[in-house]
C-alpha cells in the first residue's frame, strides 16, 4: 500500500532512538515512551485548507520532531507503522 497525503497532511516514518547509559549499556527504544522524532517519507499538496492557504514546508527525507500526541498511525501492507500528521504538528526540523 503506497499512501498520498491530502491538504497540509505529512506521513512520517517514526525514527527509534537507542540511548546508552554512562556505562555502555543500550536501551532499545521500545522500553522508552512514544518517539518524537521522524522522517517525512510523503508530503501533502497544501493549498487552501480549512479556507486559509497553506505553503508546505517540510519535504521528503527530512527528520522532523512532532508533537507527542498527534497524528494517526496507520500499518502499510508490509507491517511498517507510519504516522499520518498536519503540517502544524510539526514542531522542528532537525539538521
Amino acid at each position: 500500500m503506497k499512501l498520498k497525503p491530502l491538504g497540509d497532511r505529512v506521513v512520517l516514518k517514526p525514527i527509534e532512538a537507542e540511548e546508552t547509559t554512562a556505562s555502555g549499556i543500550v536501551i532499545p527504544g521500545k522500553e522508552k515512551e512514544k518517539p518524537q522524532q521522524a522522517e517525512v517519507i510523503a508530503v501533502g499538496p497544501g493549498g487552501m485548507v480549512d479556507g486559509k492557504e497553506v505553503k508546505m514546508e517540510v519535504k521528503k527525507g527530512q527528520k522532523i520532531i512532532y508533537s507527542k500526541y498527534s497524528g494517526t498511525e496507520v500499518e502499510l501492507d508490509d507491517k511498517e507503522k507510519v504516522i499520518v500528521v498536519r503540517q502544524s504538528d510539526i514542531l522542528a526540523i532537525i539538521e
